[in-house]
């Protein structure tokens, strides 16, 4: 009896050819920016400019507009650090990790996930410099300076100042890797465009002339980026969560840190490339390239990350009681029935719960699923930020400091200044760039499409 393989399913599909992949990505960028590009950009300038107002303020009266108080010196503004950072996770893991593994499925979604990574990284990096307070006054001494520049010295010791050289190398590799990928497709773009547009995709390609020594090189270039890029993925959340476990605050001093909080950061960013990608995927009628199969790939993995999220959070319950401390225990007792219980259950709900929906085929294929579930991914890994740095902090070790933190609404407009610039940004990406590499999935369409393509539209490619 002959045993027969089932066959993969595609992940480009429509029966395309080597001319439709450069027709219908492109075409997104040559065409008019349509009605809804223009009420979404609105909605996220109008966002910009409101949160700019609350960040000029903090600015210019100090971050005493701030919810924060003496027991609670760090929280929305940490906590929102914590979280931009790690939702730019996915980006780097999707385009170098996925890369090395030679995974064709990465390559419809890696380059919306690597500009959502620099956006992010940008949010991110944004409230540790607003935290200082007047950062004109000061912001260079977390750099690296020579210790003759002044009699106050850099303390290579102290996370904060790991923190700069991570997210500084995650930001720039992360950056150089996306624009890579971006030369051959802008120099497609190029050679169909007229006028204005033609001189300035052909500043941005380079000079890009497709010979086969280049091609050589940008393939080389590209793995040696993904080399640089994978201990970057580990390092950098890894990093941030030194920031906590260095110190002697009961619930944070704790080993199982780094790998909780790199895990946790695969999870929040993979349901955000979700996010951007479902809703990219419809307006931009890509459906062809980001098929069910993509959608499904991710879904498991947000399961998997979350399923190791939700061990950690047992974990640390259960080292609290082993460790007979008393301080340990109560901070989780307080975590869990004190008077932040409620942010608690949201994120044990949103992040160890729902995902496991996903276990379900029927839901991990679902597009309204899996758009929900991704945004209550990324309120319950909110959340968790919230509760690890503010039920810590809020009922120390004398009870006559006890404190709630209650954000202002300087807090809340300063995160809504980041969203604005997301969005912004992301939305002017989608539009003037190409937001699928049409060079990768032209290298996987024999392979991996539903139909392969002729010839005669590879002629027909090369002339345009």
């Amino acid at each position: 009896m002959q045993v027969v393989s089932p066959v993969r399913e595609p992940l480009i599909t429509g029966n395309k050819s080597y001319h439709d992949v450069t027709r219908d990505i492109c075409t997104r960028v040559e065409e008019k920016p349509s009605k809804s590009w223009f009420l979404a950009m609105a909605v996220s300038i109008g966002a910009l400019l409101v949160g700019g107002y609350a960040l000029a303020i903090t600015l210019w009266d100090g971050i005493g507009m701030w919810g924060l108080n003496r027991t609670v010196g760090w929280a929305w503004d940490i906590t929102n650090f914590v979280w931009w950072v790690g939702i730019g996770h996915a980006g780097t893991l999707i385009s170098a990790i996925l890369l090395l593994f030679r995974q064709k499925w990465r390559m419809s979604i890696n380059r919306a996930a690597e500009a959502m990574t620099i956006f992010a990284v940008i949010c991110a990096a944004m409230f540790p410099i607003v935290h200082m307070g007047r950062p004109w006054l000061g912001f260079y001494w977390a750099l690296p300076l020579p210790n003759t520049f002044g009699s106050l010295w850099v303390n290579f010791n102290s996370p904060l100042l790991w923190d700069v050289f991570a997210i500084s190398t995650y930001f720039t590799v992360s950056l150089v890797f996306w624009y890579m990928g971006l030369i051959p497709d802008f120099a497609t773009i190029r050679d169909r465009a007229k006028g204005v547009s033609k001189i300035i995709y052909g500043v941005l390609s380079f000079g890009w002339d497709g010979a086969a020594k280049t091609w050589s090189r940008y393939e080389s270039v590209s793995l040696i980026l993904a080399g640089l890029a994978t201990p970057l993925v580990l390092s950098v959340h890894t990093i941030v969560s030194m920031d906590f476990a260095t110190s002697v605050i009961p619930g944070w001093h704790t080993t199982i840190f780094p790998p909780y909080f790199v895990a946790g950061a695969i999870f929040s960013g993979f349901a955000m490339v979700m996010t951007l990608m479902l809703v990219t995927r419809k307006v931009y009628k890509l459906e062809d390239y980001i098929t069910i199969k993509h959608i499904e790939l991710m879904n498991i993995i947000i399961m998997v990350t979350g399923s190791i999220v939700g061990v950690a959070y047992i974990t640390e319950l259960f080292m609290a009681w082993y460790s007979g401390v008393e301080y340990e225990q109560y901070a989780f007792l307080n975590r869990t029935s004190g008077p932040y219980w409620w942010a608690y259950a949201t994120m044990m709900t949103c992040n160890v719960v729902s995902p496991q929906l996903f276990w379900f085929k029927k839901i991990r294929t679902s597009i309204a699923a899996s758009f929900i579930l991704s945004i209550v991914v990324n309120i319950g890994m909110w959340f968790e930020r919230f509760v690890i740095i503010v039920t810590s902090l809020h009922r120390d070790y004398l009870p006559s400091s006890w404190a709630m933190f209650h954000p202002t609404l300087y807090d809340m407009g300063v995160y809504l200044f980041t969203f604005g610039f997301f969005f912004t940004a992301f939305f002017l990406f989608a539009k003037f760039f190409p937001v699928i590499n049409i060079a990768e999935i032209k290298s996987i369409l024999k392979s991996d499409s539903e139909k392969k393509p002729v010839a005669k539209a590879v002629v027909q490619d090369i002339k345009e």
